[in-house]
């Protein structure tokens, strides 16, 4: 049985791993208006299934921030315990791609690089970790960002057990 704890960081390290690091930023018009048409409030639910299944609610704030970027803070509530994320969200155009920074209150932060396309913007994250008690983890998870929806897919998989975890969320206004 996975604890509240392992969850949480698990959660973290998946469900939104846009990254808190600062982000130089300088884009063409195209890249900032295509980050900025997520403004606004964003609305999630969906399932997480592992060993039970839970319900996944969530909230999304995304806001201008300074230049070229956009700022994003959230909430989600699953398995009984929140996780808050807070970052921000810039094309960089010295390494011509998109990048998002997060930090988290279960000590998570990174980097996660998108890309354009067609007229979505795709994260995709793979990551190695460990959960409180030393235990591996493979994470994987895609945030689908269009202009009206947002979707979050994630998979958390212990590596000696062949245990998992997973969810999809999907975002509106």
């Amino acid at each position: 049985m996975t604890k509240p704890g392992a969850l949480l960081r698990a959660a973290a390290l998946a469900v939104l791993p846009i990254a808190g690091a600062t982000i130089p930023a300088v884009a063409a018009p195209a890249d900032i208006e295509l980050i900025r048409s997520y403004l606004g409030e964003w609305r999630g639910r969906g399932t997480l299934v592992g060993a039970t299944t839970e319900s996944v609610v969530c909230r999304l704030s995304v806001t201008p921030g300074n230049g070229d970027k956009v700022n994003y803070s959230g909430r989600c509530v699953l398995a009984g315990t929140t996780l808050s994320v807070a970052g921000t969200m810039a094309y960089i155009e010295a390494s011509r791609r998109y990048e998002a920074a997060m930090t988290s209150n279960a000590t998570f932060s990174g980097i996660a690089v998108g890309q354009k396309r067609g007229s979505a913007l795709v994260f995709n994250l793979r990551e190695r970790d460990q959960d409180e008690e030393g235990k591996d983890l493979n994470i994987t998870a895609q945030i689908h960002l269009e202009p009206e929806a947002i979707a979050v897919a994630f998979e958390v998989v212990y590596v000696e057990s062949g245990d998992s975890l997973y969810a999809e969320v999907p975002f509106s206004r």
